[in-house]
């Protein structure tokens, strides 16, 4: 019995026809196939198809009757594909890319209609892709925002708990946009991650918090605090990560050891990488700190081999602290940081019964709205 998903055609025969519904698209597995149009009364011949190709997809994609007839040259095998398939991948893609593939149809269905003499469509915007264009200008925008220097970047105080000092700051990146206002980093950033804006981001980042060093140790800040900025997987990937923060650094004559590399958790499972990263930086007297821990990643596999100088907990444990539970697991998650030789920086901390707990626990710094918000450089050698 034939198989549901594979059918057989003899040559000559039909697989579908011009105005057809789009049922579904097929995948030839052997033989050939030939599609063609009617043109002025007359057959004309579009492509001939063979073994690895699709056919039939185009109607699929964008739902609209078929714009052009299929016929089997030979005998031939075509594995069917169901328009769910289709339609599941396109619904998960990147809006841009979906909306330059109905773009392309649209304007190849305008074509085609001019060929076989009938009205042509207008080839516009598909229905539903505002986000995908929105996106385009945003990431325009992006680009002219880092051109003109208008991306802000903020210092979020981190406390030494034992002594009640700023010991140091985390570098935040902030866009206040002209028309859409105040642009969430998890926007802005996700988009320069998706395309190669995030190396210069990182770049203009790296620059603005040299500069805040500087200007913090003329203002005549002592001990010099440490600023800490994150970096993205694209930067790790590149080899001259650390030179180029080391010249940064050495531009300004400051010291390496007063800026601190943080990486989220979710990157850690390219350890080989991120464990020459960190050999670099001990080796350069910087620092780096596990950004996120517990966010879902769970696998402490990675900390058996990577030399992280901190371990920075997640918000979510500190919210915790009210229940027993709360309380029990980020002691272990503290006498794991200990007897790994990290310090720990516990992330969200918003009460002061939070920064209580965690001092009687032997946690090292706090961070959080208690301890300050990410504030601009002026309001930290003013205050």
């Amino acid at each position: 019995m034939e198989q549901s998903h594979r059918r057989r055609f003899a040559a000559g025969e039909l697989i579908f026809a011009e105005g057809d519904a789009p049922t579904t698209a097929f995948l030839v597995e052997s033989g050939q196939v030939v599609v063609s149009t009617e043109q002025h009364g007359e057959a004309r011949i579009l492509g001939e198809l063979g073994p690895g190709a699709l056919v039939g997809e185009m109607a699929v994609l964008d739902d609209a009757p078929r714009s052009a007839t299929a016929r089997a040259r030979s005998d031939c095998v075509l594995v069917v594909v169901d328009r769910s398939q289709f339609a599941e991948r396109l619904a998960a893609a990147d809006p841009v890319v979906r909306a330059l593939l109905l773009g392309q149809l649209s304007r190849y269905r305008s074509a085609l209609a001019t060929l076989t003499g009938d009205e042509p469509t207008a080839a516009g915007p598909a229905v539903g892709d505002a986000a995908a264009f929105d996106k385009i200008r945003l990431e325009s925008e992006l680009r002219n925002a880092l051109a003109n220097g208008e991306l802000d970047v903020r210092l979020q105080p981190i406390r030494h708990i034992a002594s009640d000092t700023i010991a140091g700051y985390e570098a935040l990146i902030r866009w206040q946009h002209p028309q859409r206002g105040q642009v969430s980093p998890n926007e802005f950033i996700r988009l320069a991650e998706e395309t190669s804006l995030i190396v210069p981001v990182g770049e203009y980042v790296l620059g603005r918090v040299c500069d805040m060093l500087a200007e913090l140790r003329r203002r005549g800040r002592s001990p010099l605090p440490f600023i800490a900025l994150n970096v993205s997987a694209r930067q790790i990937e590149d080899p001259r990560l650390v030179d180029r923060m080391l010249e940064q650094l050495a531009a300004r004559d400051l010291p390496p050891d007063r800026l601190e590399v943080e990486i989220t958790e979710s990157l850690v499972l390219d350890s080989p990488e991120i464990a020459a990263l960190i050999e670099r930086c001990h080796a350069a007297g910087m620092e780096v700190a596990l950004d996120d821990f517990g966010t879902g990643y769970s696998n402490l596999g990675p900390l058996l081999s990577l030399d992280f100088d901190r371990i920075k907990l997640d918000q979510s444990f500190v919210r915790a602290l009210d229940r027993p539970r709360g309380v029990a697991l980020v002691k272990a998650v503290l006498a794991m940081a200990e007897a790994l030789g990290c310090e720990m920086i516990a992330e969200g901390v918003e009460t002061e019964e939070q920064l209580h707990a965690l001092g009687e626990m032997g946690c090292g710094y706090a961070q959080g709205w208690l301890i300050g918000r990410p504030v601009p450089l002026h309001e930290v050698v003013d205050g």
